[in-house]
């Protein structure tokens, strides 16, 4: 069981590697961007009143991830939502290296098809940091669970956390794992370019400045 290596980790290493060096032009290996975690969040309106739909949501999102999820608080009071401090809100898991490849492999290859008129995920689910958030609303789309004893339909925010510099470097990240999003605008690649190139030129101003100052104080 130690030998063991998830599917997609494989396919990371052996293929999408060499992809990603070609399609972002990056020849160091060490700077090609990566998965870091994954997130899922359930929100609950009801936690509070009804105990029962917060347990059952609890297995439900243990199930489904692989490993056992916990409960969130509110971090303050909000009157207009009757929310105390301190009351239950939803819950949440964190998954990192074998249990994160192992759940978006099950995402890419059983839950996403089963998505009611699935047409692909949008591609502007990006923060500008180079991750991705995207929500489910039916969480029966996960074959784990068993339709017959779901007392609700819930939904989840899911967030892909990487290491990637840019959107576009972790929308190539996700294609080149097979990811189901849909395809990259160009424009918003064109930003990403004139951004790079202000920070080089900003990086390049820095320097000059630098050697200015340096060749005054000589003088």
């Amino acid at each position: 069981m130690n030998d063991y290596t998830p599917r997609l980790l494989l396919k990371y290493n052996s293929e999408a590697k060499s992809l990603l060096k070609d399609r972002l032009g990056i020849k160091n290996v060490m700077r090609l961007p990566k998965l870091n975690k994954i997130v899922l969040n359930m929100g609950l309106g009801n936690a509070k009143e009804d105990k029962n739909s917060l347990k059952q949501a609890l297995e439900e999102l243990s199930i489904i991830s692989g490993q056992k999820a916990v409960g969130t608080k509110s971090r303050k009071a909000i009157s207009n939502f009757k929310i105390r401090e301190g009351d239950p809100v939803g819950i949440s898991v964190t998954l990192r290296k074998t249990m994160m490849y192992e759940f978006l492999d099950r995402f890419i290859s059983v839950a996403a098809p089963r998505i009611r008129d699935f047409r692909g995920l949008p591609s502007k689910g990006f923060d500008g940091r180079g991750n991705y958030n995207f929500g489910i609303t039916e969480q029966i789309i996960f074959p784990e669970i068993n339709y017959d004893q779901v007392n609700s339909i819930r939904g989840m925010n899911i967030t892909i956390v990487t290491t990637a510099h840019n959107d576009y470097e972790a929308y190539e990240l996700l294609v080149s794992l097979g990811f189901p999003i849909n395809e990259y605008s160009k424009k918003n690649k064109s930003n990403i370019v004139n951004l790079e190139n202000e920070e080089q030129s900003n990086n390049d101003n820095e320097v000059d400045e630098s050697l200015i100052s340096s060749e005054e104080d000589n003088k």
